[in-house]
């Protein structure tokens, strides 16, 4: 079976980078303070909890046997405060920890989100927008018990360790350092784990996002799907992929559930050696251990251990994100290709005159697609591009309104180097309308507004009534206040298309960009649309690609655009005396008519 984008693995990184966490510590920044004021109270509170064994010390080995029952009530009542504050510490730390962790998971994912907004055509020409979607969502959302619980209770339990070690010292130096004698086996475990385990986790995540993408990539093209009855063929690549993401999610579960169990094996090693020697101490007569040190010994232990195991935890928790980190970061350090120039300054009113001087430009080095194109409209020209496909026609217009990078040459408008001005100055004064009609989920009011957020309802059906819009609107249950779907599932192409015209139109652009803009309606719709737009037109510079080339036939100048330039140029009346290219373009569609 050849394998399409969704199935092609991403390159894996070799090498531990603590960069990666490093950045995210970065975003921690702006709430250090509340993260301190949390591990201030945590550590405060594991340190009184600390004292607790002591008590039970004190009451085995001097209250219990002098029937010192006051004693015993201190004791209790002082184990009782100690552990309410806990308690208290312990609500105030999820509340918290939880609180900070998602306002740093929305802030990441608000940067990413920002970031993919800038990047160019070209990123998302070649990714699947699955592949993206799981970084933005899957990837982000992973990190959440990391930065609400992760680091403030590694920083605890590190605290803890010393605490629980300087007690254990104070308590008897020799069951100590039988306890610590497990430490080294524990980091043999580690060091053992450690590349395989990130190793499954990247995998891991590589099979998560080719699974996203080919579900996304299914929901958008289920009408071909069932159109050609692929169903079962896609439900078998679908459980390929999904038996590979599982087993893929297993092999990192289980190097996961490694280091639990072998901190519990050392830490019952070690305890049973503390009860059968410090068992055996206990009747040493040079240095004999009571039975309160020895019970208040073991209840240190299991607290020795306890945070080895959530720093454990921790260090599962912390090879996992660092494989979804690379990602986001990877997306975030996404070069953005066409941005504004460091001395970039505001476009000034635009009046419509368009220069390409020598323009040159390619998708892949070494494979041109536009190549030295030279020409001038002037202000309230209306020019046509023709040509057949993949001749470079889109590309024209994209690069008109700086979706891509020139290799070479210039763009002027009105005689200014539109790399000289701020993208949004430039795109806010053109209006375009590309081939692929996009609806947004919402009202077709909401849609039709998105052009120009500041119009009123009047300006937004004045514009709807130009594009012969209105009518089909008003049909609708709820006419202009009718919710469509994404993507607008319940209108038709043509449907869509007019709606996308009355968008581009409403922004009152000086310089309109139409990509096949009529290609879906009807042929009665578009002779009534088209006394609309030759009203519209009037007075701006418009560029038409168009292959029904009845639309263009009164435009000011007609482009026949192939194998990287401009091979004519002219009237529709001058094009059709030379019986050139156009002019076999043309009668090869009316020649029967």
């Amino acid at each position: 079976m050849a394998r399409n984008k969704y199935d092609v693995d991403e390159v894996l990184q070799d090498k531990f980078d603590l960069n990666q966490f490093k950045r995210l510590l970065g975003y921690m920044k702006p709430y250090r303070k509340r993260f301190a004021s949390v591990a201030v109270l945590m550590l405060t509170a594991s340190a009184a909890t600390m004292l607790i064994p002591q008590f039970f010390m004190r009451i085995m080995d001097d209250c219990i046997p002098a029937k010192d029952m006051k004693g015993v009530a201190f004791y209790s009542f002082l184990t009782l405060l100690v552990a309410l504050y806990s308690a208290v510490s312990l609500r105030y730390k999820i509340k918290h920890t939880n609180l900070i962790g998602q306002q740093i998971i929305h802030d990441l994912r608000y940067d990413l989100f920002e970031h993919l907004q800038e990047l160019p055509f070209s990123y998302y020409d070649d990714r699947p927008h699955g592949k993206i979607q799981v970084r933005v969502v899957n990837y982000v959302n992973s990190l959440s018990d990391l930065l609400s619980n992760g680091i403030v209770n590694t920083i605890t339990d590190l605290c803890n360790l010393f605490f629980i070690l300087a007690f254990m010292f104070f308590t008897n130096v020799r069951l100590t350092l039988l306890c610590l004698c497990g430490l080294p086996l524990l980091a043999f475990v580690v060091v053992f784990i450690k590349k395989r385990q990130r190793r499954a986790w990247q995998i891991q995540s590589n099979k998560q996002s080719n699974l996203n993408a080919y579900i996304a990539e299914s929901i958008n093209g289920i009408r071909v799907t069932q159109s050609f009855v692929r169903e079962k063929m896609n439900s078998d690549i679908f459980n390929d992929l999904s038996r590979s993401y599982r087993k893929a999610w297993m092999r990192a579960c289980m190097y996961n559930f490694v280091m639990g169990p072998s901190v519990d094996i050392i830490s019952i090693i070690t305890t049973s050696a503390i009860y059968v020697l410090g068992i055996h101490w206990m009747f040493d007569a040079s240095a004999p251990i009571t039975v309160g040190v020895l019970i208040a010994f073991t209840s240190y232990v299991s607290r020795f251990w306890q945070p080895i195991n959530t720093l454990a935890g921790f260090y599962n928790s912390l090879l996992t994100a660092i494989s979804y980190l690379e990602r986001i970061f990877e997306t975030i350090d996404e070069p953005v290709l066409v941005k504004d120039r460091e001395n970039a300054r505001e476009m000034p009113p635009i009046h419509g005159d368009v220069s390409f001087n020598h323009v040159s430009f390619s998708y892949e080095p070494g494979i041109k697609i536009l190549d030295d194109v030279n020409f001038h409209a002037n202000q309230g020209e209306s020019f046509a591009i023709v040509g057949p496909t993949g001749a470079g026609k889109t590309t024209l217009v994209n690069l008109l309104s700086r979706f891509y990078n020139l290799d070479s040459g210039q763009i002027l408008i009105d005689g200014t180097d539109i790399s000289d001005v701020t993208i949004r100055s430039l795109r806010r004064q053109m209006g375009v309308m590309m081939q692929d009609s996009f609806i947004f989920s919402g009202t077709i009011m909401d849609n039709i507004r998105y052009g120009n957020f500041t119009a009123t309802d009047e300006e937004v059906i004045r514009a709807a009534k130009t594009v012969c819009a209105h009518d089909f609107i008003m049909q609708l249950e709820n006419g202009y206040y009718t919710e469509v779907n994404e993507r607008g599932s319940r209108l038709s192409a043509g449907q869509r298309q007019l709606i996308s015209f009355a968008r581009a139109l409403l922004a009152d652009p000086k310089i309109l960009i139409l990509d096949e803009a009529t290609s879906s309606i009807d042929t009665e719709t578009e002779i009534v649309l088209q006394q609309g737009l030759n009203e519209l037109l009037k007075g701006r510079t418009s560029f038409i690609i168009a292959h029904r080339l009845s639309t263009i036939r009164n435009s000011s100048c007609i482009m026949y655009v192939d194998r990287g330039n401009i091979l004519e140029r002219g009237t529709h009346d001058e094009l059709m005396q030379q019986q050139g290219e156009y002019y076999r373009l043309y009668m090869s569609q009316y020649a029967n008519i």
